[in-house]
Protein backbone atom coordinates (compact mmCIF):
# COMPACT_ATOMS: atom_id res chain seq x y z
CA UNK A 1 0.00 0.00 0.00
CA UNK A 2 1.18 3.09 -0.84
CA UNK A 3 1.97 5.44 2.06
CA UNK A 4 -0.19 8.40 0.47
CA UNK A 5 -2.69 9.05 -1.17
CA UNK A 6 -3.12 12.86 -3.33
CA UNK A 7 -6.25 13.55 -4.53
CA UNK A 8 -4.86 12.88 -8.14
CA UNK A 9 -1.29 12.37 -9.49
CA UNK A 10 0.59 11.67 -13.02
CA UNK A 11 1.25 8.29 -13.84
CA UNK A 12 4.95 8.23 -15.91
CA UNK A 13 6.31 5.45 -17.41
CA UNK A 14 9.47 4.71 -19.28
CA UNK A 15 7.65 5.19 -22.78
CA UNK A 16 6.88 9.16 -21.43
CA UNK A 17 10.82 9.65 -20.62
CA UNK A 18 12.27 7.93 -23.79
CA UNK A 19 10.24 10.48 -25.82
CA UNK A 20 11.23 13.51 -23.94
CA UNK A 21 14.68 12.24 -23.78
CA UNK A 22 15.02 11.94 -28.19
CA UNK A 23 13.68 15.66 -27.95
CA UNK A 24 16.25 16.61 -25.44
CA UNK A 25 18.89 14.56 -28.01
CA UNK A 26 16.87 16.48 -30.98
CA UNK A 27 18.31 19.99 -33.15
CA UNK A 28 14.65 21.34 -31.76
CA UNK A 29 13.62 22.54 -27.72
CA UNK A 30 11.09 24.34 -29.11
CA UNK A 31 9.43 25.54 -31.98
CA UNK A 32 10.10 22.07 -33.94
CA UNK A 33 7.96 19.34 -34.81
CA UNK A 34 6.96 17.95 -31.78
CA UNK A 35 4.78 20.66 -30.70
CA UNK A 36 2.88 20.37 -33.99
CA UNK A 37 2.48 17.01 -34.28
CA UNK A 38 1.09 17.16 -30.33
CA UNK A 39 -1.32 19.31 -31.75
CA UNK A 40 -2.43 17.05 -34.62
CA UNK A 41 -2.85 14.47 -32.62
CA UNK A 42 -5.18 16.27 -30.09
CA UNK A 43 -7.27 17.10 -33.30
CA UNK A 44 -7.56 13.41 -34.45
CA UNK A 45 -8.76 12.43 -31.14
CA UNK A 46 -10.81 15.19 -29.99
CA UNK A 47 -12.46 15.86 -34.13
CA UNK A 48 -11.94 19.58 -33.59
CA UNK A 49 -10.51 21.07 -36.61
CA UNK A 50 -7.72 23.44 -35.35
CA UNK A 51 -5.61 22.81 -32.32
CA UNK A 52 -3.18 25.34 -30.46
CA UNK A 53 -0.65 23.94 -27.59
CA UNK A 54 0.03 26.56 -25.26
CA UNK A 55 2.07 26.68 -21.63
CA UNK A 56 -1.08 26.51 -19.50
CA UNK A 57 -4.71 26.37 -19.46
CA UNK A 58 -4.55 29.57 -18.09
CA UNK A 59 -3.09 30.95 -20.99
CA UNK A 60 -5.47 29.41 -23.66
CA UNK A 61 -8.65 30.72 -21.76
CA UNK A 62 -6.52 34.25 -22.28
CA UNK A 63 -5.97 34.06 -25.44
CA UNK A 64 -9.42 32.96 -26.15
CA UNK A 65 -11.02 35.68 -24.74
CA UNK A 66 -9.10 37.98 -26.44
CA UNK A 67 -9.37 36.25 -29.94
CA UNK A 68 -13.27 36.78 -29.35
CA UNK A 69 -12.52 40.21 -28.77
CA UNK A 70 -13.84 40.51 -25.04
CA UNK A 71 -12.50 43.93 -23.94
CA UNK A 72 -13.09 47.25 -21.73
CA UNK A 73 -17.29 47.39 -20.99
CA UNK A 74 -18.13 43.76 -22.17
CA UNK A 75 -19.17 41.49 -19.29
CA UNK A 76 -18.27 37.43 -19.62
CA UNK A 77 -19.93 35.11 -16.94
CA UNK A 78 -18.40 31.84 -15.43
CA UNK A 79 -19.80 29.86 -12.49
CA UNK A 80 -18.10 30.78 -9.16
CA UNK A 81 -17.13 27.00 -8.49
CA UNK A 82 -14.09 26.89 -10.37
CA UNK A 83 -10.18 27.93 -10.44
CA UNK A 84 -9.75 31.49 -10.05
CA UNK A 85 -8.44 31.49 -14.36
CA UNK A 86 -11.59 30.95 -15.25
CA UNK A 87 -12.68 34.72 -14.29
CA UNK A 88 -9.29 36.03 -14.71
CA UNK A 89 -9.15 35.57 -18.18
CA UNK A 90 -12.10 38.12 -17.77
CA UNK A 91 -10.45 40.44 -15.98
CA UNK A 92 -7.04 40.46 -17.34
CA UNK A 93 -9.03 41.67 -20.38
CA UNK A 94 -10.34 44.64 -18.83
CA UNK A 95 -14.16 43.79 -19.46
CA UNK A 96 -16.54 42.69 -16.19
CA UNK A 97 -16.87 39.39 -14.58
CA UNK A 98 -19.95 38.16 -13.07
CA UNK A 99 -21.23 34.94 -11.95
CA UNK A 100 -23.77 31.94 -12.36
CA UNK A 101 -24.97 29.32 -9.74
CA UNK A 102 -24.34 25.92 -9.96
CA UNK A 103 -27.18 23.28 -10.03
CA UNK A 104 -27.05 20.92 -7.15
CA UNK A 105 -26.67 17.98 -8.24
CA UNK A 106 -24.65 18.40 -11.19
CA UNK A 107 -22.20 20.86 -9.31
CA UNK A 108 -21.92 22.63 -12.86
CA UNK A 109 -23.26 25.68 -13.95
CA UNK A 110 -27.21 25.69 -13.38
CA UNK A 111 -28.54 26.36 -17.36
CA UNK A 112 -32.06 27.44 -15.66
CA UNK A 113 -30.74 29.87 -13.30
CA UNK A 114 -28.52 31.61 -16.50
CA UNK A 115 -31.35 31.41 -18.84
CA UNK A 116 -33.67 33.55 -15.86
CA UNK A 117 -30.61 35.32 -15.68
CA UNK A 118 -30.47 36.19 -19.04
CA UNK A 119 -33.96 37.45 -18.74
CA UNK A 120 -33.44 39.89 -16.64
CA UNK A 121 -30.26 41.30 -17.80
CA UNK A 122 -30.39 44.51 -19.62
CA UNK A 123 -29.52 44.12 -23.68
CA UNK A 124 -26.58 46.40 -22.78
CA UNK A 125 -25.19 43.83 -20.21
CA UNK A 126 -25.86 40.49 -21.78
CA UNK A 127 -22.60 38.67 -21.47
CA UNK A 128 -20.06 38.15 -25.25
CA UNK A 129 -18.73 35.05 -23.79
CA UNK A 130 -19.70 32.42 -21.17
CA UNK A 131 -17.31 30.23 -19.39
CA UNK A 132 -18.99 26.28 -18.53
CA UNK A 133 -16.89 24.15 -16.30
CA UNK A 134 -16.84 20.60 -17.05
CA UNK A 135 -16.15 20.17 -13.53
CA UNK A 136 -14.59 17.26 -12.07
CA UNK A 137 -14.87 15.62 -15.82
CA UNK A 138 -18.28 15.51 -16.28
CA UNK A 139 -20.02 17.08 -18.81
CA UNK A 140 -22.37 19.90 -18.43
CA UNK A 141 -25.72 20.70 -20.55
CA UNK A 142 -24.03 21.47 -23.77
CA UNK A 143 -26.66 21.34 -25.80
CA UNK A 144 -28.83 23.47 -23.73
CA UNK A 145 -26.35 25.79 -23.29
CA UNK A 146 -25.09 26.25 -26.91
CA UNK A 147 -29.29 26.86 -27.78
CA UNK A 148 -29.54 29.50 -25.46
CA UNK A 149 -26.14 31.39 -26.55
CA UNK A 150 -27.78 31.11 -30.35
CA UNK A 151 -30.93 33.01 -28.75
CA UNK A 152 -28.96 36.08 -26.50
CA UNK A 153 -25.87 35.96 -28.81
CA UNK A 154 -23.29 35.13 -26.43
CA UNK A 155 -19.79 33.22 -27.25
CA UNK A 156 -19.25 29.92 -25.40
CA UNK A 157 -15.92 28.71 -24.46
CA UNK A 158 -15.57 25.04 -22.45
CA UNK A 159 -13.37 25.10 -19.58
CA UNK A 160 -12.27 21.45 -20.12
CA UNK A 161 -9.30 21.18 -17.81
CA UNK A 162 -10.49 18.40 -16.04
CA UNK A 163 -12.62 16.60 -19.42
CA UNK A 164 -9.84 15.47 -21.66
CA UNK A 165 -11.81 12.09 -22.45
CA UNK A 166 -15.25 12.85 -21.34
CA UNK A 167 -17.91 12.36 -24.01
CA UNK A 168 -21.44 13.76 -24.16
CA UNK A 169 -23.87 12.11 -26.04
CA UNK A 170 -20.81 9.77 -27.69
CA UNK A 171 -18.99 13.18 -29.05
CA UNK A 172 -16.00 14.11 -27.11
CA UNK A 173 -15.91 16.96 -25.11
CA UNK A 174 -13.44 19.22 -27.42
CA UNK A 175 -14.82 18.58 -30.46
CA UNK A 176 -16.43 22.23 -30.47
CA UNK A 177 -19.55 20.48 -31.89
CA UNK A 178 -21.50 23.11 -29.01
CA UNK A 179 -18.95 25.90 -28.46
CA UNK A 180 -16.85 28.37 -30.11
CA UNK A 181 -14.02 27.54 -28.05
CA UNK A 182 -12.89 24.32 -25.78
CA UNK A 183 -9.35 24.62 -23.37
CA UNK A 184 -7.69 21.66 -22.10
CA UNK A 185 -5.23 21.46 -19.10
CA UNK A 186 -2.41 19.32 -18.91
CA UNK A 187 -1.08 20.20 -15.51
CA UNK A 188 0.12 17.09 -13.98
CA UNK A 189 -3.03 16.25 -11.54
CA UNK A 190 -4.91 16.49 -15.02
CA UNK A 191 -6.04 12.83 -16.63
CA UNK A 192 -2.62 13.53 -19.07
CA UNK A 193 0.18 15.97 -18.64
CA UNK A 194 2.77 17.37 -20.15
CA UNK A 195 4.92 19.10 -17.37
CA UNK A 196 2.95 22.33 -17.62
CA UNK A 197 1.01 22.77 -20.81
CA UNK A 198 -2.59 23.26 -22.36
CA UNK A 199 -4.88 23.64 -25.46
CA UNK A 200 -7.15 25.64 -27.19
CA UNK A 201 -9.29 23.92 -29.40
CA UNK A 202 -11.93 25.07 -32.27
CA UNK A 203 -13.17 25.03 -35.45
CA UNK A 204 -13.33 28.20 -36.54
CA UNK A 205 -10.15 29.04 -38.77
CA UNK A 206 -9.80 32.42 -38.60
CA UNK A 207 -9.97 32.22 -34.52
CA UNK A 208 -7.29 29.79 -34.47
CA UNK A 209 -5.19 32.37 -36.53
CA UNK A 210 -6.00 34.85 -34.21
CA UNK A 211 -5.26 32.55 -31.31
CA UNK A 212 -1.66 31.35 -33.10
CA UNK A 213 -0.61 35.14 -33.32
CA UNK A 214 -1.68 36.04 -30.10
CA UNK A 215 0.49 33.48 -28.34
CA UNK A 216 3.65 34.31 -30.48
CA UNK A 217 4.14 37.85 -29.27
CA UNK A 218 1.56 39.03 -31.67
CA UNK A 219 3.74 37.86 -34.53
CA UNK A 220 2.76 36.65 -38.05
CA UNK A 221 4.71 35.48 -41.13
CA UNK A 222 1.28 34.89 -43.01
CA UNK A 223 1.46 37.33 -45.78
CA UNK A 224 -2.50 37.23 -45.21
CA UNK A 225 -1.97 39.12 -42.02
CA UNK A 226 0.90 41.54 -43.12
CA UNK A 227 0.74 44.80 -44.45
CA UNK A 228 3.68 44.22 -46.80
CA UNK A 229 3.87 42.24 -49.40
CA UNK A 230 7.21 40.66 -48.32
CA UNK A 231 7.64 36.49 -49.11
CA UNK A 232 11.25 36.58 -47.78
CA UNK A 233 11.76 33.99 -44.52
CA UNK A 234 13.15 36.02 -42.69
CA UNK A 235 10.48 38.37 -42.68
CA UNK A 236 7.55 38.90 -39.93
CA UNK A 237 5.37 41.89 -38.61
CA UNK A 238 3.85 42.25 -34.93
CA UNK A 239 0.56 43.15 -35.82
CA UNK A 240 -0.94 43.07 -32.50
CA UNK A 241 0.27 43.00 -28.57
CA UNK A 242 0.90 39.61 -27.70
CA UNK A 243 2.83 36.83 -25.56
CA UNK A 244 4.92 33.66 -25.72
CA UNK A 245 2.43 31.38 -24.51
CA UNK A 246 3.81 28.46 -26.80
CA UNK A 247 4.04 25.28 -25.53
CA UNK A 248 7.46 23.45 -25.98
CA UNK A 249 8.41 20.41 -27.82
CA UNK A 250 10.10 19.45 -24.63
CA UNK A 251 6.36 19.22 -23.15
CA UNK A 252 4.66 18.22 -26.29
CA UNK A 253 6.79 15.29 -26.86
CA UNK A 254 5.83 14.15 -23.04
CA UNK A 255 2.02 15.09 -24.15
CA UNK A 256 2.62 12.49 -27.04
CA UNK A 257 3.35 9.86 -25.29
CA UNK A 258 0.69 10.30 -22.97
CA UNK A 259 -2.24 10.78 -25.43
CA UNK A 260 -1.92 7.21 -26.23
CA UNK A 261 -2.36 6.20 -23.04
CA UNK A 262 -5.73 8.20 -22.18
CA UNK A 263 -8.62 5.25 -22.74
CA UNK A 264 -6.72 3.40 -20.24
CA UNK A 265 -6.71 6.19 -17.57
CA UNK A 266 -9.87 6.95 -18.73
CA UNK A 267 -11.21 3.70 -18.02
CA UNK A 268 -8.96 3.21 -14.64
CA UNK A 269 -10.36 6.55 -13.41
CA UNK A 270 -13.80 5.15 -14.37
CA UNK A 271 -13.19 1.49 -12.73
CA UNK A 272 -12.37 3.86 -9.23
CA UNK A 273 -15.44 5.83 -9.63
CA UNK A 274 -17.54 2.68 -9.65
CA UNK A 275 -15.74 1.05 -6.42
CA UNK A 276 -16.35 4.26 -4.41
CA UNK A 277 -20.10 4.18 -5.52
CA UNK A 278 -20.23 0.70 -4.57
CA UNK A 279 -19.17 0.94 -1.26
CA UNK A 280 -19.84 4.62 -0.10
CA UNK A 281 -23.11 3.80 0.12
CA UNK A 282 -23.80 3.26 3.15
CA UNK A 283 -22.38 6.92 4.42
CA UNK A 284 -24.04 10.75 5.00
CA UNK A 285 -22.74 11.94 1.40
CA UNK A 286 -24.02 12.84 -2.02
CA UNK A 287 -22.16 12.05 -5.19
CA UNK A 288 -21.91 14.37 -8.61
CA UNK A 289 -24.94 13.82 -10.77
CA UNK A 290 -23.66 12.74 -14.36
CA UNK A 291 -26.25 12.12 -16.65
CA UNK A 292 -26.55 8.80 -18.38
CA UNK A 293 -25.71 10.22 -21.85
CA UNK A 294 -22.55 11.20 -20.38
CA UNK A 295 -18.70 9.50 -19.75
CA UNK A 296 -16.66 11.58 -16.63
CA UNK A 297 -13.15 11.62 -17.14
CA UNK A 298 -13.22 11.73 -13.28
CA UNK A 299 -10.33 14.12 -13.12
CA UNK A 300 -12.00 14.34 -9.40
CA UNK A 301 -14.39 12.07 -7.29
CA UNK A 302 -16.01 14.61 -5.29
CA UNK A 303 -18.66 13.84 -2.38
CA UNK A 304 -20.84 16.02 -0.55
CA UNK A 305 -21.73 15.69 2.82
CA UNK A 306 -24.95 15.89 4.06
CA UNK A 307 -25.10 15.38 7.86
CA UNK A 308 -25.22 19.17 9.44
CA UNK A 309 -22.56 18.16 12.27
CA UNK A 310 -19.99 16.79 9.26
CA UNK A 311 -20.43 20.27 7.36
CA UNK A 312 -19.93 21.87 11.24
CA UNK A 313 -16.89 19.25 11.70
CA UNK A 314 -15.75 20.00 7.89
CA UNK A 315 -12.07 21.16 8.94
CA UNK A 316 -11.97 18.01 11.93
CA UNK A 317 -12.86 15.43 9.16
CA UNK A 318 -10.58 17.39 6.54
CA UNK A 319 -7.60 17.25 8.72
CA UNK A 320 -7.84 14.28 10.26
CA UNK A 321 -8.12 12.28 6.23
CA UNK A 322 -4.84 14.57 6.22
CA UNK A 323 -3.04 12.94 9.70
CA UNK A 324 -3.52 9.51 7.85
CA UNK A 325 -2.02 10.50 4.49
CA UNK A 326 -5.50 10.64 2.39
CA UNK A 327 -4.64 14.01 0.69
CA UNK A 328 -8.56 15.12 0.14
CA UNK A 329 -8.75 18.61 -1.32
CA UNK A 330 -11.72 21.02 -2.09
CA UNK A 331 -12.61 22.29 -5.56
CA UNK A 332 -12.91 24.75 -5.33
CA UNK A 333 -13.65 28.14 -2.77
CA UNK A 334 -16.11 30.27 -4.33
CA UNK A 335 -14.13 32.72 -6.92
CA UNK A 336 -16.48 35.88 -5.69
CA UNK A 337 -15.35 35.00 -2.25
CA UNK A 338 -11.65 35.91 -2.91
CA UNK A 339 -10.07 39.00 -1.41
CA UNK A 340 -9.50 40.44 -4.94
CA UNK A 341 -12.89 39.71 -6.19
CA UNK A 342 -14.70 41.12 -2.91
CA UNK A 343 -12.66 44.43 -3.89
CA UNK A 344 -14.74 44.69 -7.33
CA UNK A 345 -17.66 47.39 -6.64
CA UNK A 346 -20.12 45.41 -9.28
CA UNK A 347 -20.18 42.31 -7.45
CA UNK A 348 -20.48 43.66 -3.93
CA UNK A 349 -23.04 42.31 -1.87
CA UNK A 350 -23.85 39.60 -4.69
CA UNK A 351 -24.23 35.88 -2.84
CA UNK A 352 -24.73 32.23 -5.17
CA UNK A 353 -25.76 30.46 -2.48
CA UNK A 354 -25.65 26.79 -3.92
CA UNK A 355 -21.98 27.45 -4.74
CA UNK A 356 -21.12 28.93 -1.50
CA UNK A 357 -22.86 25.60 0.58
CA UNK A 358 -21.19 23.65 -1.76
CA UNK A 359 -17.63 24.95 -0.09
CA UNK A 360 -18.46 23.79 3.27
CA UNK A 361 -19.21 20.47 2.32
CA UNK A 362 -17.40 19.26 -0.59
CA UNK A 363 -14.19 17.02 -0.69
CA UNK A 364 -12.30 15.41 -3.42
CA UNK A 365 -11.41 12.00 -3.04
CA UNK A 366 -8.47 10.13 -4.22
CA UNK A 367 -8.85 9.52 -7.77
CA UNK A 368 -5.49 8.82 -10.14
CA UNK A 369 -4.37 5.35 -12.16
CA UNK A 370 -2.73 3.12 -10.15
CA UNK A 371 -5.24 3.42 -6.70
CA UNK A 372 -6.25 0.41 -6.55
CA UNK A 373 -9.03 -1.56 -4.71
CA UNK A 374 -7.03 -2.23 -1.24
CA UNK A 375 -6.11 1.45 -1.31
CA UNK A 376 -9.73 2.58 -1.85
CA UNK A 377 -11.35 0.40 1.11
CA UNK A 378 -8.57 2.24 3.34
CA UNK A 379 -9.95 5.79 2.31
CA UNK A 380 -13.20 4.60 3.14
CA UNK A 381 -12.85 2.72 6.29
CA UNK A 382 -10.93 6.26 7.24
CA UNK A 383 -13.49 8.28 5.98
CA UNK A 384 -16.27 6.58 7.42
CA UNK A 385 -14.86 6.85 10.69
CA UNK A 386 -14.00 10.38 10.27
CA UNK A 387 -17.59 11.14 9.32
CA UNK A 388 -18.90 9.02 12.18
CA UNK A 389 -15.91 10.76 15.07
CA UNK A 390 -17.52 14.38 14.06
CA UNK A 391 -20.78 13.88 13.86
Amino acid sequence: MLSQFPYSRQKIDKADIDSVARVLKSDFLTQGPKSAEFEKKLSAFTGAKYVSAVNSATSGLYLACRALGLKKNDYAWTTPNTFVSSANCIINCGAKVDFVDIDKDSFNIDIDLLEQKLKKTPKKKIPKIVIPIHLAGCPYDQKKLFYLSKKYKFKIIEDASHAIGAKNDNYKVGNCKWSDFVIYSFHPVKIITTGEGGAVLTNNKDLSEKVNILRTHGITRNPQFMQKNNRSYWYYEQIDIGYNFRISDIHAALGISQLKKINTFIKNRNFIARCYKKILKDLPIKLQKINNKCISSYHLFIIKMTNTNNIKNYDKIFNYLRKKRIFVNLHYLPVHKQPFYKKLKYLKNKKFKISEQYSKSALSLPVYPGLNEKNIMFIYKNLKFALNKFK
